[in-house]
């Protein structure tokens, strides 16, 4: 299991993924879920993955070898001219790769191999944009009523998310929301693991405006876990009490 983000605000995106992959508690790696490719002043596409490994890496290897060959560049996410055309490439290869994989499989790969993406990026006179890709290659787009994606392990970071969201939010204090939505689903679920990739796209930069790769000592978000941990305590401590005998007290 894995958790991404993705998240739309006035500004532009942030997305923020975990790096962990596991077949059983004994078998646990660390690999890259958040990949981008740009083109300076001209466009950026970032794509997060969840789902079977070898289903993701199929998928991104794909869309590499199309930025690299000529005769396909039309159909990369380098030639497409808009992000609408990206989703549907993307969708296209997860598609593709999902079907063939299940066909060599046959019946015991039936539902084993799929995957989800989270693409977002800019194209140049467009606007940031940010879909979510099911294993079948449909897609959905984010919109201010639904201006954030996740996919994975999504139910233990989601509430933090609905409640701190506001599309006028600065990128620090968006990234932050993230990382308290993080701590939440790493405490939770052992399927999901540092380090955590994160990347921030400004409005109109083309280009990541921030990235890093947070690691397990990361003095800050380690701040953020305790300090998250400890305003949980003293709200909870400042809620008012219950007693055995409130429905007699509220009669009276």
């Amino acid at each position: 299991m894995t958790y991404c983000v993705g998240m739309v605000l006035d500004r532009g995106l942030v997305l923020m993924s975990d790096t962990r992959t596991n077949s059983g508690v004994d078998n646990i790696s660390v690999f890259r879920k958040m990949f981008h490719w740009s083109v300076p002043g001209e466009r950026i596409v970032a794509l997060m993955t969840a789902g079977n490994l070898a289903t993701t890496q199929a998928v991104i290897s794909r869309l590499e070898e199309r930025t690299k060959t000529p005769e396909e560049r039309s159909h990369s996410l380098l030639g497409v001219p808009t992000m609408f055309q990206a989703a549907v490439e993307t969708g296209k290869a997860l598609r593709e790769v999902v079907l063939e994989t299940q066909e060599e499989n046959g019946e015991q790969g039936r539902g084993r191999f799929t995957a989800s993406l989270v693409l977002a990026g800019q194209i140049k006179g467009m606007e940031p944009r940010l879909f979510l890709i099911y294993p079948e290659g449909n897609f959905i787009e984010a919109s201010w009523d639904t201006p954030f994606f996740q996919i994975g392990e999504t139910k233990y970071g989601r509430p933090i998310l609905i409640r701190g969201y506001d599309r006028n939010l600065g990128f620090e204090d968006a990234v932050k929301l993230m990382m308290v939505s993080f701590d939440s689903t790493l405490k939770a679920n052992l399927s999901v693991g540092l380090p955590l990739d994160l990347m921030v796209i400004g409005r109109d930069a083309f280009a990541p405006t921030h990235y890093k790769r947070i690691e397990a000592s990361d003095p800050y978000f380690e701040s953020i876990s305790s300090g998250w941990g400890n305003a949980l305590r003293q709200a909870f401590h400042s809620l008012p009490p219950y007693s055995f005998d409130l429905e007699t007290e509220l009669k009276e």
